[in-house]
């Protein structure tokens, strides 16, 4: 199918700010303080059900776009993101599939049989539970601020930089918990998901991953 990276894009960028706020790097040894303290909690993490508000800056428009929406996230690979306005649609990551449901028509991708593909979703999976500091695959840069951490990812892949030019995480300086993501594209367009009412390790149905 044609359209499958622009459907997988569309997918990615709903996972994908920090700017305007004084900061400051982190030095190693508090790059490595708090790299454990995500991964801890990222190991302690089972499911997520967050309520989460999309907004998407596009170059061509005036105003940007909002949303909202639900998040479910059941560990170890399944992803639910669902729009709930101003439209219903959803967005499935499950047993290396993506299933997209929009204004009704539903479609399905096939992420096992290409690499890029298989890379995204676990980077989905990753960014969603904050454990994703692989310097093999990013150029990584860690930061403070009085309100939490943000870390900055440049993929080292080109053909994923055709796609995103990087991506930011902002986390709870006290849970060490996602609390932003931002996607950047090469043309300097975002997607900034803000995420609220997290809960964490709730009883999360199977039943919730079916399109």
């Amino acid at each position: 199918m044609k359209n499958r990276p622009f459907i997988l894009l569309f997918a990615f960028a709903v996972i994908f700010g920090f700017r305007g706020i004084s900061q400051s790097k982190l030095s190693a040894s508090e790059q490595k303080e708090f790299k454990a303290k995500v991964q801890k909690t990222a190991r302690n993490t089972q499911t997520i059900v967050s309520d989460f508000t999309q907004t998407k800056h596009l170059s061509v428009l005036d105003n940007d776009i909002s949303s909202e929406g639900k998040l479910v996230f059941k560990a170890p690979n399944l992803v639910k993101w669902e729009y709930l306005k101003p439209y219903r649609n959803s967005a499935i990551f499950k047993d290396d599939q993506l299933l997209v449901s929009n204004a009704g028509k539903k479609d399905k991708v096939d992420l096992s049989s290409n690499k890029l593909f298989r890379s995204l979703n676990s980077l989905i999976i990753n960014s969603i539970k904050g454990d994703m500091f692989d310097d093999s695959q990013f150029d990584l840069a860690y930061f403070k601020s009085d309100v939490g951490y943000l870390v900055q990812f440049v993929p080292k892949d080109k053909r994923m930089k055709k796609f995103i030019a990087s991506f930011e995480l902002k986390f709870s300086n006290a849970t060490a918990e996602v609390k932003e993501v931002k996607l950047i594209e090469p043309n300097d367009d975002y997607t900034l998901i803000t995420f609220q009412n997290r809960k964490v390790n709730t009883k999360v149905s199977e039943a919730a991953f079916e399109n």
